[in-house]
């Protein structure tokens, strides 16, 4: 293996040597891009005009069709060479050409359905999205089918009842194909044209739906059918009934029962019911309402199930009605929106190979004195092998050994100075014993390192292949296998080393691989960079990636106070997404967006598709001496509660004290990757074991997921590629601007503002008297007591603070309240109105 990857770099070096700069082709993605995205609007525009001069075309052809068949029968150069003649048709010789192969002798009438899917077609390209929302791709294929079958089913008629105007009505393919199957089962075709149609239905329409459709039909009409005419026996006996009652005296018939109310019975006591009917207007103004006899409760019941009027809908009706929109619609598709968005190809990516390249039998020697040298120590020791094994890493190359019987472990252990210098290598680990194995493991630092390629990653199979919901390029282990993890599942990664050992290249590489893998409408993410110059490269991707606060200048959070703004952000965006996971009775945002996209959820009650959100913190370290436990508590709140509803978090720190990863976090974070620290007490900070100081730096490092370890060495991207790859991005249309979080308002905004008192809230005098009552001058005492929002209620807290009343803001620490009295108050007030 490791040879083919030796003569691969070599080729690549070779060819890339050869190549002369004239044969270069054009590499700039941005000007590709641009160049698709002008040839797309060009074909876009010329489809829409072709259409409509076709449309053009065919009407005149079915006016002008016959005097102009003699003028098509020749050649098209031919005619415009050789005749004088003008063509009759509206668009002249183009248009009597195109609409007689068009119809007469292709399609005939159906010729027409060409038309909408190239106009729909055109508007795609153009606009990059579908007209009314059409699914153009099914109704493309559809109205394929029945251009041709229109024109088949007309031709049936032509063929076998000798129609003349063949051409059109069923157009040459029509005629053709009907011709032939009279010959074969004369007119019996008909039943192949329906077997057909109704297979057509079947497979693209669905049979249950037509199924559905026409026993609702058949019962609705039979329904109101025999409603109808018990309407008409009732209204004939109602006319017997008041023949009879018209000479039978009142009191006679006053001794049959007859169910009333008693509003009905006033009625009665006040008119009493006269013989006869009459129709004329005076008498239906005098004439009471008329009583009618109760029907018994069952019979009650069986008529308001046939009405049609009583239905009340419930949860299968509901569930009718999504599968109703889903046969019709499809799944919901979140990338509709962006549906021209292309992924950054992997070219962009550069094959980074290491600056001295090592034999096979140079290799070969250097395994062979590392094996001797091992077991030469060992037997110094009186500690015996049965066997060795190496297996050589990108990094390291690890000996396996299986020590003789009664050798115990943690003499081994104990060996890890001797052994390193019997080396002479920078550092070993010692794995004793290997995860799942019977052996002992010893990690040895290779002479010669090799640089793993983020391409190289990027390409294969396991992360093209990946079917991880967020799957992120760690790098490669021991044995050259890509580490390929799922953010979702972490669901939270927690990263430490010292300056200079490769997290910043981490980080990029985990974005990178994102980018590489999730669409603009599935990931969002939050970048804190305290540091200023990190994440900067990622600023041109804003209105594709990233989320931001309302009002911010930049999506990239640099400033501590707005880190702790979009952090209690992000909580109350958790909360609302939680709310919204309650209502639809789902336990994740996978369930969720699954559900949603069934259409099992109305946007009219706010369901909407949820992005997974990542959080993204170069430098902790710098936020934690700033803002200290306002940093801490949101973190450790996002981190307890966030994962379900799709936010995760990825934290960096050059720093991995107990100060900086506190117990809060670090019991938060099951994910650690550790790049190499100074001391060992910073590895079992960050790992909670030992191991992490005897890295050897520039991307090697330790993933620590539960009880396991893996050895890991991290790709390396370069910034150049990183630019690259956002210049790329950012050159496509993205949404109107970045993915907006909930607004948050903190207690300390405002506390400088100019006091004036013609713009105080109408609520300001009541929260004043609020907080000097309580002696607390505290935003979410005004919130809870006076029941209104947040942001209301800071600007509230910023107004007594420029009155005087509340002290500045303290942290933590609720404000202190400067006015002690509630009769000192009302003097401060009265003082501020003159």
């Amino acid at each position: 293996m490791a040879t083919k990857r030796r003569n691969s770099s070599v080729n690549s070096r070779k060819n890339s040597t050869s190549r002369s700069p004239a044969a270069k082709p054009i590499s700039n993605p941005t000007d590709w891009a641009l160049l698709q995205h002008q040839i797309t609007m060009v074909a876009g525009v010329l489809f829409i005009a072709l259409s409509v001069l076709m449309f053009i075309s065919f009407v005149s052809f079915l006016f002008t069709g016959t005097a102009d068949h003699d003028l098509v029968r020749n050649e098209f150069t031919t005619t415009v060479t050789e005749t004088t003649r003008r063509a009759e048709n509206t668009l002249g010789l183009f248009g009597a050409y195109i609409s007689h192969w068009f119809i007469y002798k292709w399609f005939g009438i159906a010729a027409f359905g060409w038309l909408p899917i190239m106009f729909l077609g055109g508007y795609r390209m153009i606009f990059q999205k579908d007209l009314f929302e059409i699914n153009l791709n099914r109704y493309a294929v559809a109205t394929l089918f029945y251009v041709f079958f229109i024109s088949i089913f007309f031709g049936y008629f032509v063929v076998n009842f000798d129609l003349n105007e063949h051409g059109i009505t069923s157009g040459g393919i029509g005629f053709s194909v009907n011709n032939y199957l009279s010959r074969i089962i004369g007119w019996g075709g008909i039943f192949i044209l329906a077997a057909a149609l109704v297979g057509w239905l079947i497979m693209f329409h669905g049979f249950t739906e037509i199924d559905d459709a026409v026993s609702a039909y058949i019962s609705q009409f039979f329904k109101k059918r025999r409603s109808f005419q018990e309407k008409l026996d009732d209204l004939d006996n109602s006319y017997e009934d008041e023949e009879e009652e018209t000479f039978i005296p009142r009191k006679e018939r006053q001794s049959e029962p007859i169910k009333t109310t008693e509003k009905e019975t006033n009625l009665i006591q006040e008119k009493p019911f006269q013989g006869g009917v009459d129709f004329s207007v005076e008498a239906r103004k005098e004439q009471p309402p008329v009583i009618e006899e109760e029907p018994e409760e069952e019979s009650l019941q069986l008529q308001i199930d046939e009405t049609p009027n009583s239905f009340v809908p419930d949860d299968d009706d509901e569930e009718d009605v999504n599968e109703k929109l889903l046969k019709d619609f499809g799944l919901y598709d979140p990338t509709l929106e962006l549906s021209g968005y292309k992924f950054p190809p992997i070219s962009i990516l550069s094959n980074h190979t290491s600056p001295t390249k090592v034999t096979d039998a140079e290799l070969a020697i250097e395994l062979e004195q590392n094996k001797n040298n091992i077991v030469e120590t060992m037997r110094n020791f009186s500690i015996g092998i049965s066997s060795i094994k190496a297996t050589v890493g990108p990094t390291v190359t690890l000996y396996e050994i299986i020590p003789e019987a009664g050798v115990r472990i943690s003499k081994i252990k104990n060996l890890e100075d001797d052994i390193a210098l019997s080396l002479a290598a920078l550092g070993i680990r010692i794995i004793a014993p290997m995860p799942g194995k019977g052996t002992i493991g010893i990690e040895v630092p290779n002479t010669n390192r090799e640089i793993v390629s983020t391409k190289s990653c990027i390409a294969g199979e396991k992360f093209q292949n990946s079917k991880y919901e967020l799957p992120i390029i760690l790098g490669k282990t021991i044995s050259n296998e890509i580490y390929v993890g799922d953010l979702a599942k972490m669901p939270h990664l927690l990263m430490a080393g010292a300056t200079g050992q490769g997290k910043s290249v981490g980080l990029n590489v985990i974005l990178t691989s994102l980018l590489y893998k999730k669409h603009p409408a599935e990931i969002k993410f939050v970048l804190v960079d305290p540091k200023k110059v990190e994440l900067t490269l990622f600023n041109k991707i804003e209105r594709h990636f990233l989320a931001m606060l309302p009002g911010s200048e930049e999506a990239i959070i640099t400033d501590t106070k707005k880190v702790i703004h979009t952090l209690n952000s992000l909580c109350i965006e958790m909360d609302s997404r939680y709310d919204l996971l309650k209502d639809a009775q789902v336990r994740n945002i996978r369930e969720y967006n699954t559900k949603f996209a069934k259409r099992r959820l109305s946007p009219e009650k706010g369901h909407k598709f949820l992005p997974y959100i990542i959080l993204v913190i170069d430098e902790l370290a710098d936020l934690m001496m700033t803002a200290g436990k306002e940093v801490e508590q949101p973190i450790a709140r996002l981190a307890q509660l966030a994962r379900a509803i799709g936010i995760h978090l990825i934290v960096a720190t050059q720093r991995p004290s107990v100060n900086v990863i506190t117990g809060l976090i670090k019991a938060n974070f099951p994910a650690r990757l550790s790049f190499k620290v100074t001391a060992k007490v910073d590895s079992r900070t960050i790992l909670d074991t030992g191991g992490a100081e005897q890295l050897v730096g520039n991307g090697d490092m330790l993933l620590s997921m539960g009880s396991s370890t893996v050895r890991l060495q991290c790709p390396f991207v370069d910034t150049p590629e990183v630019e690259e790859i956002c210049d790329f991005i950012g050159s496509q249309r993205g949404y109107e601007s970045a993915y907006l979080l909930p607004e948050f308002v903190g207690d300390d905004e405002g506390s400088s503002l100019d006091f004036n008192p013609n713009e105080t809230d109408p609520l300001f005098e009541d929260a004043a008297r609020l907080l000097v009552a309580s002696g607390q001058g505290s935003t979410s005492l005004i919130q809870r007591k006076m029941k209104i929002g947040y942001n209301r209620a800071g600007r509230i807290v910023d107004q007594l603070e420029a009155a005087g009343i509340l002290g500045p803001f303290e942290g933590s620490k609720a404000r202190e309240v400067l006015v002690k009295t509630l009769e000192e108050l009302e003097g401060v007030l009265r003082g501020l109105k003159n």
